[in-house]
């Protein structure tokens, strides 16, 4: 699976790329992308929208850049408080039924909006956020998405980086890196949950491998229907996070795992004050 954005992950130029390098390859990838977002003045701030005239607009854009004549996964980037779901859903099967996108997905969204979501147009997928240090939506998200039949992409699988073992407490982040507003990354909270990267580095000697992989050879084992999607920009970091797929982890590391989850309080928010209200509708 390959995926672009068109208003999130670089405006329009995202797609662009994504389209030319597929383009040789169409029918042996899948490609996802997103709508449910339009820029500020300046280029940057991004504003919800969700309103059925502008998810038609960026589903044409989208096509047009991607080379392509449908999107395999089309994905509301974050719920719009302004647009009722289920006019969000509707849109969207208004999309498969003309042969544009194939399946629906949502992002960061909350139990009852999939449940709504779901109703109008079955949804294929949820992206959220999911790894060792971030286990919520183990306590309604999986359950729903399993008795629904929707799977589970998560995000930072690694922990935006922190999971692999490559940040400290003297680690510091450019003012154009998000983490840089993120709690979770603030020197104390990388002091504090150190001992979980600890546990995991551990672990991932005895098994001949490194962290990253056993982060996500630990969410493969959670649930067959989990597709991780760590993000990258080295060849060789794709290639090892790739052996983490082929990583067995045991009954027995499972448990060992679990227990040290059991053990350790993660310090910090995962995400900054203003950013909270769009996640989790």
């Amino acid at each position: 699976m390959t995926q672009g954005s068109t208003i999130v992950y670089g405006p329009y130029l995202n797609e662009d790329v994504v389209g030319e390098a597929l383009a040789p390859i169409r029918q042996r990838v899948v490609i996802a992308t997103k709508f449910g977002f339009t820029f500020g003045d300046d280029g940057k701030q991004q504003i919800l929208n969700s309103r059925p005239e502008h998810i038609k607009t960026a589903v044409e854009g989208s096509l047009k850049r991607l080379r392509t004549d449908v999107i395999d996964l089309l994905y509301q980037h974050r719920v719009d408080p302004d647009v009722p779901i289920e006019d969000v859903a509707g849109t969207v099967k208004e999309l498969i039924q003309a042969g544009k996108v194939k399946h629906f997905g949502l992002s960061e969204a909350g139990t009852q909006t999939i449940r709504r979501a779901h109703a109008v147009q079955p949804v294929a997928a949820l992206q959220s956020e999911y790894s060792l240090w971030w286990r919520e939506p183990e306590k309604e998200i999986l359950p729903t998405l399993e008795e629904l039949g929707i799977g589970f992409v998560p995000f930072s699988p690694l922990g935006k980086g922190f999971l692999t073992g490559a940040i400290s407490v003297g680690t510091t982040f450019g003012s154009d890196d998000f983490r840089s507003n993120v709690p979770r990354f603030a020197p104390e909270a990388i002091q504090s949950n150190q001992v979980l990267v600890d546990r995991v580095g551990e672990i991932a000697k005895a098994k001949g491998a490194t962290s990253a992989q056993v982060a996500l050879a630990w969410l493969l084992a959670q649930r067959p229907w989990i597709v991780p999607i760590p993000g990258t920009t080295k060849r060789h970091r794709l290639e090892e996070n790739l052996r983490g797929a082929t990583l067995e982890l045991s009954q027995k590391d499972l448990l060992t795992i679990g227990y040290a989850l059991e053990s350790i309080l993660i310090e910090g928010d995962r995400y900054p004050e203003a950013l909270k209200a769009r996640v989790g509708r």
